[in-house]
């Protein structure tokens, strides 16, 4: 993985970002940009219109979350609750996979209005790591040193690089039982976001995401473009 993006020149950082990048002031733990707003971090402009800042954290510091948010509006979805939950999240531990929505007022998944929320909604995304290592997909051993999967962007946030960005996106993080209900569905924002950064992408980080993707979905349709 080479330092092609990161050595572009800065770029504006859009105001739904820099707001969350703000609240995370003195946040402990390690956070990472990632989904849509990370493709547009490489790209230096925003390519399409984002619902929310998704932002990763590692799950061994999920406590971290609700100790620098009391009081905020948080909704923490994990397997041991419904999937339209729209329970306040109270810092219980969470189980993968999971994420916590801290939504907007008048968002259905706000349940009380005195409690706090953001001028932009965002949300954690909680992934797993091994010591060094993002495990981006622990059934096929898929994995990236923390070093080389999260870099600086254009904006100057640490974000998740772009070949890990799309392989997320393509859904490889995915096990094979959940691959098999997803059934090669992809939205069209993800659609969006591969054929932005597709041109930008090296041949080594095309490589790397044809290699890592085609190792868990053999079959998806979007290794022929990377592969071209």
């Amino acid at each position: 993985m080479d330092e092609h993006f990161s050595r572009e020149t800065a770029a504006p950082v859009p105001r739904a970002v820099a707001y969350v990048r703000d609240l995370l002031d003195g946040f402990g733990p390690a956070w990472v940009l990632c989904g849509g707003w990370a493709a547009d971090a490489w790209l230096g402009r925003q390519t399409r219109d984002h619902g929310d800042v998704d932002i990763a954290v590692f799950h061994p510091d999920q406590r971290a979350i609700a100790e620098h948010f009391p009081g905020w509006a948080l909704v923490g979805h994990d397997p041991n609750v419904p999937g339209d939950t729209t329970e306040h999240w109270d810092g219980r531990h969470l189980d993968l996979p999971a994420h916590i929505h801290v939504p907007e007022r008048g968002s259905p998944l706000s349940t009380s209005a005195d409690l706090t929320h953001p001028a932009f909604e965002f949300e954690f995304l909680l992934n797993e790591r091994s010591g060094d290592d993002w495990i981006l997909n622990r059934e096929h051993g898929i994995a990236v040193p923390l070093h080389r999967g999260v870099r600086p962007s254009r904006w100057g946030l640490p974000t998740a690089v772009p070949e890990v960005v799309l392989f997320f996106k393509a859904g490889g993080h995915l096990t094979a039982a959940e691959a098999r209900t997803a059934n090669d569905v992809l939205r069209p924002r993800d659609e969006q976001d591969l054929f932005a950064l597709l041109p930008a992408l090296t041949a080594g980080r095309r490589s790397w995401l044809a290699q890592s993707l085609g190792t868990v979905r053999p079959e998806h349709r979007w290794l022929a473009h990377l592969r071209s």
